[in-house]
């Protein structure tokens, strides 16, 4: 069974443009932002330590369709689910929620990287966080 997890974000004026809509990039910061949580969520983050190194997520693909405008002060629930965990990627939609109805519905995938200074690799992710990514974490 794939992870899911929901938080809820009020869209701030600084967000917005002249007409109080959302601007499109902020989009891509909430799916990070409710990405952080996830992984805050299950007592990790997004960047873990390992050995001498570090583990992070680059992204290496994403996109957001757009269904109705989100506006300055909109309370919007974000619904974040793991799509498809590979050996070396992870795919995830966020769906933009407001009073239920979808807003927007993003995706990324990002690939997991072995990081120490002077290296920076994609390498299989380990168990524990597929455990985490996969809903199977205890």
């Amino acid at each position: 069974m794939a992870a899911e997890f929901s938080i809820k974000r009020r869209v701030s004026f600084a967000e917005t443009d002249l007409a109080s809509v959302m601007h499109f990039s902020n989009y891509y910061r909430y799916m990070e932002e409710v990405e952080h949580a996830f992984w805050r969520s299950a007592g990790a983050c997004v960047i873990f330590s390992e050995g001498d190194g570090e583990i992070s997520w680059p992204r290496v693909a994403t996109a957001c369709e757009y269904f109705a405008p989100a506006r300055f002060e909109d309370e919007l629930e974000l619904k974040f689910k793991v799509e498809n965990v590979g050996d070396r990627s992870v795919t995830y939609e966020v769906e933009f929620l407001r009073d239920e109805k979808r807003i927007a519905l993003g995706r990324t995938t990002a690939v997991c990287c072995a990081t120490a200074p002077g290296k920076f690799e994609s390498i299989s992710i380990p168990q524990n966080l597929r455990a985490i990514l996969e809903g199977d974490a205890k």
